[in-house]
């Protein structure tokens, strides 16, 4: 058995500055980042997802982000492969791979070497199960998963269609039980995980000024510009906070103010979410405070001992702490 690859992965809620503080440490310990940001591998999506700008993308190289159209949606049993062969490319060539993104399934789908079955997109199935949800709620559909597999339906939130059908796509497919995921194979990675918080009402002031920011850098005509191409805003890739509110807006169902308060509410309700994947509790993740400053020193500490440790495969928990 080859031996277990050094990952960092780079956690928290969102724009609570895991960019940053990646590329901060990608620059002093000779790294890469590879995205784990689910709505981040679409290519077209750049201002409403937060991407790295291309100062960003120059000062510290990143993998699997803009890999796919939001025309071919991306699987988590998509996903993994690349992400895993992106991390073999980066430590192969001498240099430090770290995980960064607020999409915790895929940050412990890598960490914790789940088996995900790769079943492909099945658009006719999709259509219906998106028409019947629009007829009988997204409630149904959830109760359907449910059925099939309770566990898997615990750990999806029923208003989250997209995840919901996805779910019983793969329940469907008889190549495995959508609760495969929770298989795990042999040890590859040692890991060290850190995760940045924040001060909640600090945290909600930065997502509301970031997403003034986004409609300052074109957020709206990126939007009207997906929704001319032909795919739906709220919907598949762009079902996602900022994208759906604004559709709602060019639709007429909201005022342009109404539409801004609302993406900004359900932003921080998506912090909530994050906060169910990435706990303050959870003895593998190192908890930096960046409230009032990015901890690059702290962080850089945490890792350098990391490094330096002899520590065997899996993850390292609360290192120096």
């Amino acid at each position: 058995m080859s031996a277990a690859v050094d990952v960092i992965a780079i956690v928290g809620p969102t724009a609570v500055g895991k960019t940053a503080l990646a590329i901060a440490l990608a620059q002093r310990f000779n790294g890469e980042i590879v995205n784990a940001d689910s709505r981040q591998v679409y290519t077209g999506m750049d201002v409403g997802t937060a991407k790295p700008s291309a100062y960003e993308l120059r000062a510290a190289r990143h993998h699997l982000i803009d890999i796919r159209t939001p025309w071919e949606p991306l699987s988590l049993g998509e996903y993994l492969p690349l992400a895993h062969q992106a991390i073999t490319d980066i430590a192969g060539r001498g240099r430090l791979p770290l995980i960064c993104g607020g999409t915790g399934q895929y940050v412990w789908a890598i960490l914790e070497g789940w088996q995900v079955p790769p079943v492909p997109p099945d658009p006719a199935f999709r259509a219906e199960l998106e028409s019947r949800a629009a007829e009988r709620g997204s409630r149904s559909l959830w109760n359907e998963l449910e059925r099939l597999d309770p566990q898997r339906a615990a750990s999806i939130d029923p208003n989250n269609t997209r995840r919901v059908i996805r779910a019983l796509e793969i329940g469907r497919s008889g190549r495995e039980p959508a609760t495969g995921r929770d298989k795990r194979t042999e040890c590859r990675h040692r890991v060290l995980t850190i995760g940045l918080s924040a001060e909640r009402s600090a945290l909600y002031q930065r997502i509301d000024e970031r997403f003034d920011r986004m409609l300052d850098n074109g957020l709206l005509d990126e939007a009207r510009r997906l929704a001319e191409s032909g795919l739906a805003l709220g919907h598949g890739p762009l079902s996602g906070v900022g994208y759906t509110q604004i559709g709602q807006y060019l639709d007429g169902e909201l005022t342009f103010a109404e539409a801004v308060d609302r993406a900004k509410t359900q932003t921080h309700r998506l912090v909530r979410r994050q906060n169910t994947w990435f706990k303050l509790s959870d003895p593998r993740i190192v908890w930096l405070d960046a409230t009032n400053h990015l901890p690059v020193a702290e962080a850089a500490d945490h890792l350098s001992a990391f490094l330096a440790s002899k520590s065997g495969c899996g993850t390292i928990p609360n290192q120096g702490q």
